[in-house]
């Protein structure tokens, strides 16, 4: 099977998935089968979607699809390069395609709570290989950032339009939020 038709293949099995249930826990545990089994295949992502940029990641889509019910992108950090803290809003399942992903999570603040400082609840590293639930609507706030000695590329599925969603960046000292959409890279 070429490249390409594991892409296919994978697109066609996540669009399955997101069609027979509303469950986020249930997508995201569905979706990230599918994508170890994507990264376990030796999938090699085209190289036009690996490239980092010195002055901030990069989040290349890779599938829309036509109902904005899901996307995957390519989103590539540069060595030392990390995230605000952020949210986003729906379900999304992160693969770790090359490099090493520190992931900082923090407790979500209650929508009606007054600004207040972020509790962070804990951290991993995220190595080629490894597959993670980044978020569901419920549990939703981190900041990543690309430690190791090569750029962080992971592939990430989530629920709707990423680059087009509505989105929360905090200020983790004071618990001020910034709405902010992403929007895509070109590759």
């Amino acid at each position: 099977m070429t490249g390409d038709d594991r892409l296919r293949a994978f697109i066609d099995d996540v669009a399955l998935v997101v069609k027979s249930t509303d469950d986020e826990h249930e997508i995201t545990a569905w979706v990230g089968e599918l994508l170890s089994a994507l990264l376990a295949e030796g999938y090699r992502l085209p190289p036009e979607v690996t490239r980092a940029s010195s002055s901030r990641h990069l989040t290349y889509p890779m599938y829309i699809a036509p109902d904005d019910s899901w996307s995957m992108a390519s989103v590539v950090w540069d060595v030392g390069q990390r995230t605000n803290v952020h949210s986003h809003e729906t379900w999304g399942v992160v693969g770790i395609y090359a490099g090493v992903e520190h992931e900082i999570r923090y407790l979500k603040p209650a929508a009606s709570a007054p600004s207040v400082p972020l509790t962070p609840i804990g951290d991993a590293r995220w190595v080629p290989g490894q597959v993670t639930v980044c978020c569901t609507t419920d549990d939703d706030v981190h900041a990543v950032a690309a430690v190791g000695t090569e750029p962080t590329i992971g592939i990430h599925v989530y629920g709707g339009n990423i680059g087009a969603t509505k989105r929360r960046e905090y200020d983790p000292a004071t618990g001020e939020v910034r709405w902010f959409v992403s929007g895509w890279d070109k590759p």
